[in-house]
Formats: structure tokens, C-alpha cells, sequence
């Protein structure tokens, strides 16, 4: 009865806390499946930041208790013995949730993660006949050092790491769930990360990517700046000087947070890959203004140009919201205006969808759902035009790839990413794994390059 299978929903953060989960779980003895009709216990790992994402978990957790509960003559009784659900979802709802799910086992939220295994000891004592069946377990508390408590398990090797340097968010965007969700800005102390990243590199980690709700923020009342260059900045050398680690990324940061020490980091740091992921929204002022970001369409635009000096190869992604309130068809006009500005490598474009509690949820829903439909296909339209053109550009260039696994399909085809985080295929074995090899691309899809390995 300790066979446990995590499901996660939404950003990376949310990936990571998973990984660190589960490796608590198997340093306490269970054991970690892929199957969840494998296991006793499923976690469902949830995120907030959309609607769409809280339905399916929500949907998901109903369909796993009717399972839990159903027996028939014909059928066994189900292995499943408990289900929780934690993460954005639970911190945001909160005990709520256990109106429309009440045969819930376990509610976790995101500052609590650390508790999981010994809430899982105590529902399976109570299974074994050791102890009374506790009703609901419910953790949504804050706890200010809950992510150091967390942080200090590690998943395995991997051969790329996501690796979380601070927890929160005090930017107050509109639309945005997140604050409520993940509590106020803290940072992680900066030699714990750099102790962290050491131990990465020192069971084969070649690339970390750094984690943050607003990654460039980090540590602004922790540390000072020093000789001009903030602390995030002084992280990123710190990291960059740790032997075995090869590539270093980050993700999200704010565009208004992109100080010059930062831009320069590109061009002075060679181990920071040349992609960045950089949040826009929307192209009009005026619905920045409405959502609340600190930065205008000409500010973004001087970011993303100065990047573009500090590294010409510079490839961008972003973020787009389509049907936010008041937005108007000049106003949509120009987001696709300063989409084909940029030519995003890759964009996640959203339809926007109200959230409780939020400034953005007390302007109505003002934009039909017809509307958000069109916008969002127009966008990918041009998000797959764009992209397929920058990809085809690469045909007949040697990109060095970092070998992560074997690719989902394809005899003996390997998968791995270039520097510009662009997936790449190739014929290769289990030995490439781990190894950054020069790939000459022979030909491109919209969202991956293939090619044949040089060594």
C-alpha cells in the first residue's frame, strides 16, 4: 500500500515541487509509479493560474473517488486508498473544495509540501488498523521556510535540473491568481542554491534552469547590489563558475526588471543560453495599463532590441492573453503587430478566463468567447509561420545539442535541445545521453529540427 503515482498540472514550479515530492516519498519507502492504476495513493499536483486548469483537476479527482468507491461482483475491489490534491489549486480554494469533493483524503497547499509524507504515514497506519481514520487532512497554512524544507531533496540525476531560487510574487497583476496563490516574494539564500547546483553537477547535471514567479526579482531585500549588479545577477556568476554545469536558463522573469546588468549577462556569460522567456501580455497600453504591468509596448520592445545587441542569436518566447476585459479589436491589432515585430520562437497565448479574487475578475467577462477564439487562432497562426520559418533557417547549421533521453517516438531517434531551447532529433543510443554533440540539421517541422549527430 505505498505505491504512489503524482500527477502534475501547470508550470515548471509546479514540475519541480513534484520531483521534490517524490523523492521525499521514496527516501521514506514508497514507491513511485507512472501507472495511476498502479497505485494506492495519487497526488494530484494543481495549478490556478486558469480556469481550464482547476476544472481538469477538479474533473479528474471526481472521476479517481467515483473509482475509489465503485466495486461490483464482477470487479475487485480498486487499489486506489487515498487521493489528494495540492498545490495552487488547494491554497487557493481551500477547504471549499471539500464541498464539491468531501471524500478527499488529503488537501496540501503549495507551503505545506514538505508535510506530504508524514500525512501519508498516518492515512496508511489508519488503512493498516494502527490508528483511527483521521477525517481530511487539510495544510494550507504559510510557513516562510517551507521551500528550504523542500529544496533539499533531489529527484536523481537528471541531466537537466529545474532548480527553484524563490517562492512568491508581490506584483499585482490584474488577472493574476499567483500572489494569492504562492504568498510574497522570498528568496531562497543564495549558498544554498549555489550548494544545490554543486551537488547537481556533481551526479552529471550539465543544465540548470532556475525557477522563480519573478525570477529576476530574486533576493532584492535579502542581498544589496554589489558594483552595480543586482543580485540575480550576482547568482547567475556564481553558477556560471560551477564546473560541470555547461548551460544555464531561467524562467520567468518581468520585463520591467530587465536591468542593464542583466542584458549584459548575455553577452559576458557564455554558459547562459541564448533564449529568453520574456512575459508581454498584450501589445497595447492601454490593456497593459487596464492588467496592471509596469512596462509599456515600447519599453518590452527596447528589452527585447538591447537583448538582441547583447546576442544576436537571442530567441524569445512569451506570454499572450487574448479577450481580456476591455480589450477592443484596435487594441488585439496591436499585440499582432508586435508579435511580427518580434517573431516569437514560441509564444503560450491564452484566452482569458475570469479568476476569483483578482482586480481583473471585477471588470466582466466584456469579451465574447467567440472573439477570444478568433484572436487565439489568428496568434497561432502566426506563432506556427514564424516558427517554422526560424526553424527552416537552421537547416544546414551544426547546433550543439544537450542529449536529454530517447525520443516518445522513433526507433534508435534521441532527443535533445540546442542552446536556443529548440527540441532537435537524431539517430543516437543510450551513450549520447548526458553529452552535448554537434547536430548538423538536415530538416525542420514547426516545432522540432532534425539532424544527423557529427560525433
Amino acid at each position: 500500500m505505498n505505491r504512489v503515482h503524482i500527477k502534475t498540472y501547470g508550470c515548471q514550479m509546479n514540475e519541480r515541487d513534484s520531483e521534490a515530492i517524490a523523492a521525499m516519498l521514496r527516501a521514506r519507502g514508497y514507491t513511485i509509479v507512472n501507472a495511476e492504476a498502479e497505485a494506492d495513493i495519487i497526488l494530484l499536483n494543481t495549478c490556478s493560474v486558469r480556469d481550464q486548469a482547476e476544472q481538469k483537476a477538479i474533473g479528474k479527482a471526481g472521476r479517481l473517488l467515483k473509482d475509489k468507491h465503485r466495486a461490483t461482483p464482477a470487479l475487485s475491489a480498486p487499489r486506489l486508498r487515498v487521493l489528494g490534491l495540492m498545490g495552487c489549486m488547494a491554497q487557493n480554494r481551500g477547504r471549499p473544495l471539500l464541498e464539491s469533493l468531501p471524500d478527499l483524503d488529503l488537501l496540501v497547499g503549495t507551503q505545506k509540501f514538505h508535510h506530504v509524507p508524514d500525512h501519508l504515514d498516518n492515512l496508511l497506519a489508519s488503512w493498516r488498523g494502527l490508528g483511527p481514520r483521521p477525517s481530511t487532512l487539510v495544510e494550507l497554512d504559510t510557513e516562510a521556510d517551507s521551500q528550504n524544507l523542500l529544496r533539499g531533496h533531489s529527484p536523481g540525476r537528471q541531466v537537466s535540473a529545474l532548480v527553484s531560487i524563490m517562492q512568491g510574487c508581490d506584483m499585482r497583476c490584474a488577472y493574476c491568481i499567483v500572489p494569492k496563490a504562492r504568498g510574497a516574494e522570498r528568496a531562497r539564500p543564495m549558498e544554498d542554491i549555489v550548494d544545490e547546483i554543486r551537488g547537481l553537477a556533481a551526479t552529471g547535471t550539465r543544465e540548470v534552469t532556475l525557477l522563480g514567479q519573478i525570477v529576476n526579482h530574486y533576493g532584492k531585500r535579502e542581498y544589496p547590489a554589489v558594483a552595480g549588479k543586482t543580485p540575480f545577477v550576482q547568482l547567475l556568476e556564481r553558477i556560471h563558475a560551477i564546473e560541470g554545469i555547461e548551460r544555464i536558463r531561467f524562467t520567468s522573469p518581468h520585463p520591467s526588471g530587465f536591468r542593464q546588468d542583466l542584458v549584459n549577462c548575455y553577452r559576458d556569460l557564455h554558459k547562459l543560453c541564448e533564449h529568453i522567456h520574456l512575459p508581454v501580455q498584450s501589445g497595447s497600453d492601454q490593456i497593459l495599463r487596464a492588467m496592471r504591468r509596469s512596462y509599456t509596448r515600447d519599453q518590452y520592445l527596447r528589452t527585447v532590441n538591447a537583448l538582441r545587441a547583447a546576442h544576436p542569436g537571442m530567441c524569445f518566447s512569451t506570454d499572450i492573453i487574448v479577450g481580456h476585459p476591455g480589450e477592443t479589436d484596435a487594441d488585439f491589432a496591436k499585440t499582432v503587430a508586435l508579435f511580427d515585430e518580434v517573431k516569437f520562437d514560441m509564444a503560450f497565448i491564452f484566452k482569458y478566463s475570469t479568476r476569483s479574487g483578482t482586480e481583473s475578475a471585477d471588470m466582466g467577462d466584456t469579451v465574447p468567447r467567440d472573439v477570444k477564439e478568433s484572436r487565439n487562432q489568428i496568434l497561432l497562426e502566426r506563432l506556427a509561420a514564424t516558427s517554422l520559418a526560424r526553424n527552416q533557417t537552421l537547416v544546414g547549421t551544426t547546433q550543439e545539442v544537450l542529449v536529454e533521453s530517447p525520443a516518445r517516438k522513433g526507433r534508435d531517434i534521441f532527443m535533445g535541445r540546442n542552446r536556443g531551447n529548440r527540441k532537435v532529433l537524431f539517430p543516437g543510443n543510450a551513450a549520447h545521453v548526458g553529452l552535448l554533440l554537434p547536430v548538423r540539421v538536415e530538416s525542420a517541422t514547426t516545432t522540432a529540427l532534425q539532424g544527423r549527430a557529427l560525433a
